[in-house]
């Protein structure tokens, strides 16, 4: 079959522009990428048949700029721009001007980018085709009053929205009319710092929600499909860490209805290309349902669509660009089997999901039956700020859920990454957890069972189910055996330079198996398994048997001075607030020598869309080190809270943090209906 183009720019990075990328070269489509500073050995830059830069780190200076993007095709000669997920897939403004330089957008109309992309208009444009909806308030002009008014008749707890952005990003749950009062100017200063638009909207909260969404396919011919629905329940802050293909909550009968139902949404803006509409899911009452909203672009977790149909979503994407009617009927579209996809992020569990940096010592994607892997990364690559912190896609098919969920586990523990701390260990005992097991989901699962304490929130030490399940010795053991790989292998390395081989002191790539010593102890018999890489600072990373650690080098003098100065405090919580990310400050919340109590918000940081804030661990007057707008590392101190005479009350000891927004566009732990 011809290909719909000869020449397409991917307007993308990461493992978006790659999988766009794979589908083009199959087709025989001539791929251009482009590429700012920070992605100029990027994968997808090797993989695309051109590539062209266009501007700093910043988003704003490069992969947001429509101006610089559209002179990139122009001078490529590509005549159809793909714009991936995220970034300007769903900018109307970035449509208009692909069409006015006479480049194709491959994705919808103007008219369905502006209507699905306001949610008050998008919910009030699909009630009237009949489409249902949650129970709500959606008035543009609504002041804070006005909302505060209607709040009864929607009923608690309800859920504040922004009619701008996604991704959950300053969402909040008000449970009364108290806490309404306070989520409503919280989110609008949100709002308007993302968005640059601060209207809000509320909905009814629906306790112990289930998040399902319809893939839809529309051309410019008049035809409308689905490709079934896929679950997204497992969500933390709003934002889908697991995602599985078809849904182990709807029957056949509903499964026709709500297909329908995002069927009648696209028609009702003339859709055109490849679409998601996403429904809120009763767990109590699974036949009723709720339209949230339209992602008029394609999904990140699209591949489990894929699997269990066989259809390429890009390639669909292109051909209706292109102007060629649907291939496939509704009646031809035929679920098989069953997918589950895990989103791997570069963020640290233990330190309350925090977006992790570093260089990758080492990257090794897992293979098998069943198993597919969507990256864009790779060894020696560095893993920064500047761009979202999910890093790769692993996905499963199988015969059924249980084996779906079997291979999906198995190729997370074969799933190499040295070098930044990854959620892969989380991922595992997650999946492992009986009511994922059992298909009991909803939105707030992960979030309770985290705020809990559960064992799915403590796993990095292991990364291994089963012992984390055992707890105690077993738990124990595991752990033992890594840190008796990563002493064995700094001794060896000592050895090594001493000897005057630098090569296993200076190579910062990964390695499996030395050889040269006699398997004299179970940490030299583990390291002959063992991926193992030493980093700049002496930090050892292990992978062995499907678990992955590090270990830091031992300095004996910084611990010493640590233990004097918390002896010197009397055991209080430690006065220096340190930033618990790399990223920017982006507000003071008090005046250098202000008095502060414990717990009292200092400052808020920004990095990966993600902002936290930094809260005083105890009472005394505030001295700011840091300035609006400055670059922190993590562990820099950004605050140190003098004593005062009178006495002062010990706040929390462990953090100093407190998340306003969780992490990847994420929202408040317990609002959790969307993305």
């Amino acid at each position: 079959m011809r290909p719909p183009f000869d020449r397409v720019l991917v307007a993308n990075r990461g493992e978006i522009a790659v999988r766009v990328i794979r589908t083009l070269k199959r087709l025989g489509i001539r791929a251009i990428a482009v590429y700012s500073d920070a992605d100029a050995d990027a994968p997808h830059v090797a993989l695309a048949d051109e590539a062209v830069r266009i501007g700093p780190a910043a988003v704003a200076e490069s992969y947001l700029d429509t101006a610089r993007i559209v002179r990139a095709a122009l001078e490529t000669g590509a005549q159809a721009i793909h714009p991936g997920y995220g970034f300007l897939s769903e900018n109307a403004a970035f449509g208009r001007a692909c069409a006015e330089a006479g480049i194709v957008f491959v994705g919808p109309g103007e008219l369905a980018l502006e209507v699905m992309g306001d949610k008050i208009r998008a919910k009030r444009h699909v009630e009237a085709s009949g489409v249902p909806v949650v129970p709500g308030v959606s008035e543009p002009d609504a002041t804070d009053d006005e909302l505060l008014d209607a709040a009864p008749l929607v009923g608690f707890p309800i859920l504040v929205k922004p009619s701008a952005g996604g991704g959950g990003k300053g969402m909040q749950v008000a449970r009364d009319q108290t806490e309404l009062e306070h989520a409503l100017p919280a989110a609008r200063r949100v709002a308007r710092a993302a968005f640059g638009d601060d209207t809000l909207l509320l909905e009814r909260f629906v306790e112990r929600p289930r998040h399902i969404e319809v893939q839809v396919l529309a051309d410019a011919h008049g035809n409308v499909i689905h490709l079934g629905e896929r679950e997204c329940s497992l969500q933390r802050r709003h934002q889908k860490v697991v995602e599985e293909a078809p849904s182990p909550l709807l029957d056949a009968a509903t499964r026709e209805r709500i297909g329908a139902a995002a069927c009648d949404a696209a028609r009702s803006v003339e859709y055109l290309g490849a679409g998601t509409v996403e429904f809120l899911v009763s767990d109590a009452a699974p036949d009723e349902f709720f339209f949230i909203e339209m992602n008029t672009r394609l999904q990140v977790e699209h591949p489990v669509t894929e699997l269990v149909t066989g259809i390429d979503l890009v390639e669909q994407q292109l051909r209706i660009a292109a102007g060629e009617p649907l291939a496939i009927s509704q009646e031809g579209v035929r679920m098989t089997g069953h997918a589950i996809e895990a989103r791997v992020y570069a963020e640290s569990p233990e330190r309350g999901f925090l977006p992790a940096t570093g260089d990758v010592l080492a990257w090794r994607a897992p293979d098998g039956d069943g198993v597919r892997v969507d990256a864009g990364i790779r060894s020696g690559q560095q893993v920064t700020a500047d761009y979202d912190p999910m890093i790769a896609k692993v996905i499963a098919h199988g015969a059924d859920r249980a084996e779906a969920i079997a291979r999906l586990d198995a190729a997370l523990a074969d799933t190499v990454l040295l070098g930044v701390e990854t959620n892969i260990a989380f991922l595992r005992a997650l999946l492992a957890h009986p009511d994922v097991r059992a298909g009991h989901l909803d939105t707030g699962l992960i979030d309770r069972l985290t705020e809990a304490g559960a064992d799915v929130a403590g796993l990095a030490a292991t990364g291994d189910p089963a012992a984390a399940r055992a707890g105690g010795s077993d738990a124990d053991a595991s752990s033992d055996r890594l840190e008796e790989v990563a002493r064995t292998a700094r001794e060896r390395d000592a050895r090594s330079a001493a000897a005057g081989d630098r090569a296993w002191r200076s190579a910062r790539g990964w390695r499996i198996g030395t050889g040269g010593a006699p398997a004299a102890s179970d940490g030299i018999a583990d390291l002959e398994r063992a991926t193992v890489a030493i980093d700049a600072d002496g930090t050892v990373w292990v992978h062995l048997d499907g678990r992955t650690a590090a270990f830091e080098r031992p300095d004996r003098r910084a611990a010493l001075d640590a233990r004097l100065a918390l002896l010197e405090r009397g055991g209080s919580a430690d006065p220096d607030l340190r930033a618990p990310m790399p990223g920017s400050v982006t507000t003071l919340l008090v005046a250098d020598g202000d008095r502060v109590e414990a717990g009292q918000g200092v400052l808020a940081i920004e990095a990966m869309k993600m902002e936290h804030r930094v809260t005083a661990t105890v009472a005394g007057l505030v001295r700011i080190r840091v300035a609006v707008g400055e670059q922190v590392a993590r562990d820099q101190v950004v605050a140190r809270i003098d004593h005062v005479a009178e006495p002062v009350e010990a706040g929390p000891a462990a953090s100093g943090t407190e998340p306003v927004d969780g992490p990847h566009e994420g929202a408040v732990a317990n609002a959790s209906h969307e993305e």
